[in-house]
């Protein structure tokens, strides 16, 4: 049975209801899945102001050593002016030591992400959050033709090939769509599957 980890970054949910969607993926697909957040660097005073909602059912990983215990890893943040937010980039930051001991060579790994706008830089965030798993050495796993949701032309969404993704909309009001989050269940089961064979 694969050991799959869902780390995520999420202000304001969005990205914590994908997570789950993972989760629930991966663990259909036989693997034992742990949902964590990383954390919050923002002074709570600001989070606060800002309405940031915090899922409490999700503990806060803070010790990247703990990324060894898995067999894949998945990561997921809403986007920052087109690349991974600060909280994601500040827990990477501090796994030097993981990277030089080429500790998670050849583990599976994925990516999603939340933007405001369509087009407002889920891919290229995606792709910042693979850059740094491929620098650790993972093999990433990405959101394959064979999830239908990539043809439907008649809703908003965010499915990418490179990853599952979702639209909050400008001011926050938009929730993952059923698309969106079938598009992170049905990668969630691929990453389970890849590792499950990898780590045999």
């Amino acid at each position: 049975m694969a050991k799959v980890l869902v780390l995520y970054y999420s202000s304001y949910g969005h990205i914590a209801k994908m997570a789950d969607a993972f989760a629930v993926g991966a663990r259909e697909a036989g693997a034992e899945v742990d949902v964590r957040r990383v954390e919050e660097t923002v002074p709570p005073e600001v989070a606060a102001s800002s309405g940031y909602v915090v899922n409490e059912a999700h503990a806060v990983l803070s010790d990247p050593q703990e990324l060894t215990n898995y067999d894949a890893i998945v990561v997921g943040t809403g986007t920052r002016y087109g690349r991974i937010s600060s909280q994601m980039a500040a827990f990477w930051d501090k796994a030097g030591g993981v990277w030089a001991s080429g500790a998670l060579n050849g583990k599976v790994g994925a990516a999603f992400a939340s933007t405001a706008t369509q087009h407002g830089g889920q891919e290229t965030t995606i792709f910042s959050i693979i850059t740094n798993l491929l620098h650790f050495g993972l093999v990433i796993v990405g959101l394959d033709y064979g999830y239908d949701g990539h043809g439907s032309a008649t809703e908003v969404h965010g499915s990418t090939p490179y990853g599952a993704s979702t639209i909050a909309g400008q001011d926050g009001s938009r929730q993952p769509s059923e698309t969106d989050l079938n598009g992170a269940r049905y990668q969630g089961r691929r990453v389970a599957e890849v590792a499950a064979k990898l780590s045999v």
